[in-house]
Order: structure tokens, then C-alpha cells, then sequence
């Protein structure tokens, strides 16, 4: 069993962090709002430490799961300092390939490994351990984090050097972008025709039109509830760092940059929090 460290309890980094002690691993945690350390101690029997440096000093692996660059880079620049030589410092959060590169230089010099390992699955496959996690790294700190990193996996794959998990992860937003909003359009189209969602879905779900998106989410969409997963505001933050590589690698984005709008519009309509199946709303707004 390793010496865990898991920097950053929100919606996915507080269960996450729960699968590693219940897989019987030493875990400390570190919050922002430290009452959110403490309650999840209280509730899981691990460590709460007060500051990023004690949290990782003796740990074998420190998971980060955060926000965005800024906090992503701001929370590491404490932390590497701090941890021992020969621990891995890996990062959960959604962030952009250039942060992944700097951030594994920052480590080599610090004498530790590091993993870009951004996750798709959401809160719910936070919660029930299920998550895919997409890396970039070494191929032996890959082989030392991956065992310990199964706890909270349905799957996991090292794509290549670090900055390909991001990657990879920017590749995974723009599938599913388009997949939503096509589907989005689908059980719009059918509703106007006059058509039972139901015996639509029935018929098409078996054939080429099949995805996890259709199958998970046509029912919800129908009826207007949007809150069983990613908000819209991370959707446009992940779809943010994905139109600034594409603009840096010379890729042609026109659905995700397209989608991406589309999510603003719910937005302005006051779905900054509704999960990214809500594309339907926008297209069943009244008066449009």
C-alpha cells in the first residue's frame, strides 16, 4: 500500500480520494476550505493537513484534482518543492498540454515523477470508481502510479510523453460535443415530427446512431433535467483549452467551436450548473 496525498474535494477529487483510502492506502487531504478536509477525515478516517507542503511531504503519490491552469500551477509550485525525491506528483485536472510540459519539467528538476492523467466519467463515475483516465508521462512512473491510480478506474491508458493525457482528454471533449448536440437535434427534430422519443430511441439505439450519450441521457433530456453530470461551466472551460491547442497545432474545429457557442447560449439562459445534455434546452427555448 502507498502513502497518498490528494490535493483538491470538489465534486470528483472528494470521492476519488475516498476510493484510495477505502483501497486501503494512507491518505491525507488538503482543501481550500479546510472544513471540507475535516469532514471528508471524519468520514473516510484519513489525515486533514492545514498547508499543501505537510500534506505532501511523506507521500509516494500526490493527486491533484482542481480547477484550472492558474490553480493547477499555483497549488504545484508549493507542492514539488515539498515532496520527496522518487514520489510522483500526479494531475487529474482537466488543463492544457503546455501546463502538463512545464509541470513534468518542474518535476524532473525536483528529482520526482509526474503524470498528466485528466479523467472522463464525471461525478457519477467519480462516486462509483469508474472513471477513464487518459496519461501522459514515462512509461515506468506510469507503471509505479497505475496501481494505486486503479482504485478510482474503469480504465486507463498511457498515450505518450507528458501532455498526452490532456491530449487525449481535448480529443474526448471534442467527441462528445458533437455527439450531444447531434443527439440534442435528433429528439428535437422528433419531438416537432410528432414522433414517441421513446419508440425512437428503441429503434435507433441498436443501429449506427448508438452511444453512452443516447443511451444514458435521451431519457432526461426529454424531460428537461439536467443535473446528472458535467456542468457547462467545466464543459466551456475544457472546450476553452481545446480551441487554443487547436489554434497553436493548426486543427480544424468548426462543430466544437460551433457547440461551444451553442453552450453559451444556455448559459445566458441560466444553465451555467445543468450538465452538458442541456444543449436540448437552447433548441426548445420558448419563442425560438
Amino acid at each position: 500500500m502507498a502513502s497518498c496525498t490528494f490535493l483538491g474535494l470538489g465534486v470528483m477529487g472528494y470521492p476519488m480520494a475516498g476510493h484510495l483510502k477505502a483501497a486501503g492506502h494512507d491518505v491525507t487531504v488538503w482543501n481550500r476550505t479546510g472544513a471540507k478536509s475535516l469532514a471528508w477525515a471524519e468520514e473516510h478516517g484519513g489525515q486533514a493537513a492545514d498547508t499543501v507542503e505537510a500534506a505532501v511531504a511523506d507521500a509516494d503519490l500526490v493527486m491533484m484534482c482542481l480547477g484550472d491552469d492558474p490553480d493547477v500551477l499555483a497549488i504545484a509550485e508549493q507542492a514539488i518543492p515539498a515532496m520527496k525525491p522518487g514520489a510522483i506528483l500526479i494531475d487529474h485536472t482537466t488543463a492544457s498540454a503546455e501546463l502538463a510540459r512545464e509541470l513534468d519539467m518542474d518535476a524532473r528538476d525536483a528529482g520526482i515523477g509526474f503524470i498528466d492523467a485528466p479523467v472522463s466519467g464525471g461525478q457519477a463515475g467519480a462516486e462509483n470508481g469508474q472513471l477513464t483516465i487518459m496519461c501522459g508521462g514515462e512509461p515506468d512512473t506510469f507503471a509505479r502510479a497505475e496501481p494505486v491510480m486503479d482504485a478510482y478506474a474503469k480504465a486507463m491508458s498511457l498515450i505518450g510523453p507528458a501532455g498526452s493525457g490532456q491530449l487525449a482528454k481535448m480529443v474526448n471533449q471534442i467527441c462528445i460535443a458533437g455527439v450531444v448536440q447531434g443527439l440534442s437535434e435528433g429528439l428535437h427534430f422528433a419531438k416537432r415530427a410528432g414522433l414517441d422519443p421513446e419508440l425512437v430511441i428503441g429503434a435507433i439505439s441498436k443501429g449506427a446512431a448508438q452511444s453512452w450519450q443516447m443511451e444514458n441521457r435521451w431519457e432526461t433530456m426529454v424531460a428537461g433535467k439536467f443535473d446528472y453530470g458535467f456542468a457547462i461551466d467545466w464543459m466551456r472551460k475544457d472546450l476553452r483549452i481545446t480551441l487554443e491547442e487547436a489554434r497553436r497545432n493548426g486543427a480544424r474545429l468548426p462543430v466544437t467551436a460551433q457547440v461551444d457557442q451553442f453552450y453559451g447560449d444556455v448559459q445566458e439562459m441560466g444553465g451555467n450548473r445543468w450538465d452538458t445534455s442541456s444543449l436540448i434546452a437552447r433548441l426548445e427555448k420558448p419563442g425560438e
